[in-house]
């Protein structure tokens, strides 16, 4: 059968999964269109995706088997370009590059007469382009894989300069793990390996292998997204402010413990996300993106377009062909080099609306998604690089951070869409916070909540989460902060006085979490030390606190402590954990959910062959309360939120059976009778028929 009739047909898959996208079939095939040009563009001029996605081969420094050296820069508005550093004594004008078409430039340096490479290995050197007017300016090349910030005792300034990383083969840490499938249930731990650190110092990535990665692991999670592994200047921006897109943050290590950390995830079968920024870079020049050339475009947009106003940062041109050939080899670079095996990509609703001056609030309305409010460039290279990923590696996992819900992101690209695999589900942590901030218990909308958990797109994956490194940063609270606050500090212990404000916060925390992991997607979520309740918040050293790291650290002592109570949540978090591994509710079909109570407040749902009963009252518990299932027979309790084990009261007795008797109830064919007390959470399995 022909291609494009087979296309055709399998874009007619998004209007019978989506009625209401029939009236934009046409801005649909026409974006459609669009990216199949680019991709024939870049087959007939490139030979292929593959060889267009790996720039980081052919640009930078690179070493040949003869010891010559060539290097190679895109700067198209340069009058010339010239490199210099440790090898030539600094002399700024006496290795120039040649112009090539295209505003590309390249650079042969021979071996020396004793057959050595030119510039040896961790040697400092510059880009020098003379700009239009005939300035000199030094620069950091955009394509550097190990950049540094000097120490503070040498004086040299806060600039990072750029280092030559090519270690001899003695010195190449080599991989001796292979990849891990990808999982059917992502269950993510969402990390940072400078804060991983207990010490207040910048934690390092053989920390990380050694220390962290065996409790990711006993915690039930089969993934970690990592941050700020871009290199970025400025060490508080959480690694949203990348600087320098190819090299591995030094202050955490070098390239070599990277690839080693990598290594130790994918020998404990945790598969690895890159949290990935090409939404924007850094306004820096000296030691940025920005005005490489020269230029104020070159790699973004000049004027407005090209400045995002709100995080004070410059945005690509992603209609421009060397752009997107560096962020497409971008990609390719952490996934070849590094053997990272996804990525989650950060930004993109800012991608697709910020940069026209559109803000966050969306109502649902599709013509905010296919009107000419949407950036279709931006969409556009978000298409091309979900189809080189999925392409290049079909076990690829692609996240998109986006709060507008946009129809066709988590399609596959030969339907038309976008070509995500998830989307986060940003609303939920947004809900959680505003019932703690705003809400008594009491007062809680149980229907609202149920709506908020179960509003999402379908057959378009979403990634659940309570909370995420956005609640922890300072200026708001974690979870755990919001329910027990300043009384973490006197009564975590558990030889200390009870408290109602520790027990109300240790039995919301769970329910909070579990519904959340049960009822809010295709997969989970969570950041770094919120399994077990971590207190305060995260403040990264700068001039606003003297350069402290004390908030910049995770106080794993806490949950290591036996006479803490945050060893509750930690069990029940992993407990949690083993039983989706053991039923798989994250890549089973959504739940249904028979029971939504106001006054008694209680949901009830089944998935995966389970029945999940939460009652959320504060003070009142029910006996005899009967819960609907279309599945007859005998069902068991297999997680209580209430066990002694987490924290709780032992009002459970898990070895009750309970057996359904054939009435209609709750929408269901059946019902059994349970006792759901209250603040607790309550998960039934089908024992036998």
């Amino acid at each position: 059968m022909d291609p494009m009739k087979v296309e055709v047909k399998k874009i007619d898959e998004l209007f019978r999964l989506d009625g209401y996208l029939k009236p934009f079939e046409r801005e649909i095939r026409r974006r459609h269109g669009v990216l199949r040009e680019w991709i024939s563009k870049i087959d007939q001029l490139e030979g292929g995706m593959d060889t267009f996605s790996q720039g980081y081969k052919h640009y930078g420094l690179h070493f040949q088997q003869d010891n010559s050296v060539i290097a190679r820069e895109w700067a198209p508005g340069a009058q010339q370009v010239y490199l210099t550093g440790d090898f030539n004594n600094w002399q700024w004008e006496a290795h120039p590059f040649k112009k090539l078409d295209f505003g590309k430039w390249e650079l042969h340096l021979p071996a020396n007469p004793d057959g050595s490479a030119p510039i040896r290995h961790l040697s400092e050197v510059k880009v020098i382009i003379r700009n239009q007017a005939g300035h000199l300016l030094d620069r950091l090349s955009p394509w550097a894989t190990y950049v540094r910030q000097p120490p503070k005792e040498a004086n040299q300034g806060v600039n990072f300069k750029q280092y030559v990383w090519n270690p001899p083969p003695t010195e190449r840490y080599l991989c001796k793990h292979a990849r891990p499938k990808r999982p059917k249930s992502l269950r993510i731990y969402e990390c940072h390996v400078g804060i991983a650190s207990q010490e207040p110092r910048v934690g390092s990535y053989q920390n990380f292998a050694d220390n962290i990665i065996p409790r990711i692991k006993r915690q039930g999670y089969n993934a970690i997204q990592v941050m700020a592994v871009m290199e970025h200047a400025y060490y508080a921006s959480f690694g949203y402010q990348v600087t320098s897109f190819f090299a591995a943050s030094s202050r955490c290590g070098t390239p070599e413990e990277l690839k080693r950390m990598i290594d130790v995830a994918h020998e404990n079968g945790l598969y690895v996300l890159l949290d990935v920024v090409h939404s924007h870079a850094s306004k820096n020049v000296q030691d940025g993106l920005n005005q490489f050339d020269g230029t104020n475009s070159c790699f973004f947009h000049d004027g407005a377009r090209g400045e995002h106003s709100l995080w004070d940062s410059r945005l690509f041109n992603y209609m421009e062909y060397e752009v997107l050939r560096f962020l497409l080899s971008n990609l390719r670079w952490w996934h070849d080099e590094y053997y990272f095996d996804g990525y989650r990509f950060d930004g993109v609703t800012s991608m697709l609306y910020h940069s026209r001056g559109i803000g966050e609030g969306f109502s649902g309305d599709y013509n905010e998604y296919f009107g000419l409010n949407v950036d279709t460039d931006a969409l556009n290279y978000l298409g091309l690089a979900n189809y080189m990923l999925h392409m290049q590696n079909p076990e690829v996992i692609t996240i998109a951070e986006d709060v507008s819900g946009m129809p066709t992101l988590c399609r596959p690209v030969d339907e038309g869409g976008i070509g995500f695999d998830y989307r986060l589900a940003m609303a939920i942590p947004d809900k959680w916070i505003e019932l703690l901030k705003e809400c008594s218990d009491d007062a809680w909308n149980i229907g609202n909540i149920v709506h908020t958990l179960t509003n999402r797109r379908w057959k378009e994956n979403t990634v659940a989460y309570a909370e995420s490194h956005d609640q922890a940063l300072v200026g708001d609270k974690t979870i755990a902060f919001w329910l027990m606050d300043k009384e973490m500090y006197t009564h975590m212990s558990t030889l200390s006085e009870p408290s109602l404000i520790i027990d109300r916060g240790i039995a919301l925390h769970k329910m909070i979490r579990l519904i959340t992991h049960a009822l809010g997607g295709e997969a989970y979520l969570n950041f770094m030390g919120n399994e077990f309740g971590h207190p305060e918040w995260l403040d990264f050293p700068r001039v606003g606190n003297n350069d402290s790291y004390h908030y910049a650290r995770r106080q794993w002592n806490l949950v290591d402590d036996p006479l803490l109570k945050y060893k509750f949540l930690n069990e029940f978090d992993r407990a949690m954990n083993e039983l989706e591994e053991r039923f798989g509710w994250l890549h089973s079909d959504p739940a249904y959910v028979s029971w939504k109570h106001e006054g008694d407040k209680i949901i009830a749902f089944e998935r995966a062959g389970l029945v999940f009963v939460f009652n959320f009252h504060p003070t009142q518990s029910f006996t005899g309360y009967r819960v609907g299932t279309n599945w007859a027979g005998t069902y068991q309790a297999v997680l209580s939120s209430d066990d002694e084990l987490f924290g709780g009261h032992n009002r459970i007795d898990k070895s009750c059976k309970h057996v359904t008797r054939r009435e209609g109830y709750a929408g269901r064919e059946n019902f059994f009778e349970v006792y759901t007390p209250s603040r607790t959470a309550v998960v039934y399995a089908h024992v036998s028929d």
